[in-house]
């Protein structure tokens, strides 16, 4: 690792360079737009967001609060768990444990450091582990690895058999960094009561584990308040995915990632409960109007992204939809399997929900959250088993209408690469168009953004994709 990139801590300079952007929209329009002139760097991604107005505006806020906590955990008598997308973190709320999740913590790395992740990637490989392992962990944990960001306490994990990759991240931080390690287990199958009774006794063993290294018990009051919180947002969730499903769709393709982000970092606080708001506020006034939620107010054509987003330098990926009017419908990422949602109609036993009472009910519900947090439900078992990654694809398709389905990964991605060529197959024989592509989400050396974007409009033009259609 260059002498340069060891001079500011990782997480330190993210929060530093997001605290900053979030002040951006206190001014008046005449001071920002001069302001976009003297950061060429940060211009675009800037802009991505904070044109959106409040909602943009808001997850900037909230990221800078969500980015100072690790960083202020010790001062305060807390206590930093170092934990994964696929972990529901309302629990660690629970217990004012402070989640430091990974996956995002490269996600921002990407999106805005102009040399981006690949040093602490490689530094994962230099410190002994595989290069063959997901790119979305190694762009944050070699900066953690290298001594440069706040050491975390605890480890709490939850994807072994999920993903592999993710799960040995995990278990390898904790060995490197010597330090306490959690890790939920999952049985292939969803449902049935075999599986229900695992789940409750693994997260109760969770519970333990947490009592030992914070050591407190369990607030029965602030866990009410979290369970609470997480009823609003489930609620708020189901009507932005209803919205989503009118031709064209209001909801703003950015706003998947505002709420899959949020839901990640910040799911059961107040703060990710007013984003969530704010965003539906715009996506109901956009709803009236007729207007898709692109910058024209058109939908030329609409895309269900049936993994991840690719996490590109400046956002380049939603700026590509954008220019082009084709609707973002959501990704795995952005599916929570709520128990109101509308594509879990006729899936009872596949889904969450919320139930206040006693401890042993709210731990109940929180554990059927976390076993159905989006890749942990669909990618557990054999892509075509029910309630898994090929039903879950056409479901979201079918009900939101989507023209295409797109495919973005990892090099890491061992569960999704040995199963997506028939699971396309599958979708193609159902009549959905669905493309392949062969980038990393989160490392432009694998294969550049010019050649992502080549192949998305090779594709679009030859299946006679975007044609567009009337509001």
């Amino acid at each position: 690792m260059k002498r340069e990139t060891r001079e500011y801590h990782y997480d330190w300079n993210i929060w530093s360079i997001i605290e900053n952007a979030s002040r951006t929209g206190d001014g008046t329009r005449k001071e920002y737009d001069a302001l976009l002139g003297l950061i060429p760097h940060f211009r675009d991604s800037l802009d991505a967001v904070i044109r959106w107005g409040e909602p943009g505006a808001l997850l900037l806020k909230l990221l800078a609060q969500y980015l100072k906590a690790p960083l202020t955990a010790r001062e305060q008598g807390k206590k930093v768990a170092l934990t994964t997308f696929c972990f529901a973190p309302p629990i660690l709320y629970a217990f004012d444990v402070v989640p430091l999740v990974l996956e995002p913590m490269t996600v921002l790395g990407t999106f805005i450091l102009q040399r981006g992740t690949g040093e602490y990637l490689d530094y994962c490989c230099e410190a002994g582990f595989t290069e063959t392992s997901c790119s979305s962990q190694r762009g944050a944990l070699g900066a953690y690895l290298a001594g440069l960001g706040v050491r975390p306490d605890f480890i709490v994990c939850d994807s072994p058999g999920i993903c592999d990759t993710n799960a040995n991240s995990y278990a390898f931080a904790s060995a490197y960094l010597d330090i306490p390690f959690y890790q939920l287990n999952y049985p292939s199958s969803l449902t049935g009561e075999r599986a229900s009774a695992y789940h409750r006794q693994d997260f109760r063993g969770l519970i333990s584990f947490l009592e030992e290294q914070t050591g407190h018990t369990l607030d029965m009051d602030r866990m009410r308040q979290v369970t609470a919180e997480i009823r609003k947002q489930s609620e708020l969730i189901t009507e932005i995915n209803e919205l989503q499903r009118i031709v064209p769709s209001p909801v703003p393709g950015i706003f998947n990632l505002f709420l899959y982000s949020g839901n990640f970092l910040m799911g059961g606080t107040q703060g990710f409960t007013d984003l969530l708001e704010s965003m539906l506020k715009d996506i109901r006034e956009r709803a009236a109007r007729g207007l898709a939620g692109t910058r024209s107010g058109r939908e030329n054509a609409r895309g269900f992204f049936s993994y991840i987003d690719h996490y590109t330098t400046d956002l380049r990926f939603w700026a590509f939809l954008e220019n082009h009017d084709i609707s973002h419908l959501g990704c795995i990422l952005s599916t929570f399997w709520q128990e109101d949602a509308p594509y879990s109609t006729g899936h009872p036993d596949a889904v969450y929900r919320i139930e206040d009472g006693e401890l042993d009910t709210m731990i109940d519900s929180l554990a059927m959250q976390v076993s159905r947090m989006p890749m942990v439900k669909s990618i557990r078992g054999p892509y075509d088993a029910p309630h898994m990654w090929l039903d879950d694809t056409v479901t979201m398709t079918r009900l939101l209408r989507a023209d295409f389905v797109a495919y973005f990964g990892t090099i890491g991605c061992r569960n999704t690469w040995g199963m997506v060529k028939p699971y396309t197959r599958d979708l193609e024989r159902a009549g959905i168009p669905t493309l392949i592509l062969y980038a990393d989400a989160f490392d432009d050396r694998v294969q550049s953004w010019d050649a992502v974007i080549d192949k998305m409009q090779e594709f679009l033009s030859l299946r006679k994709i975007g044609t567009g259609r009337p509001a």
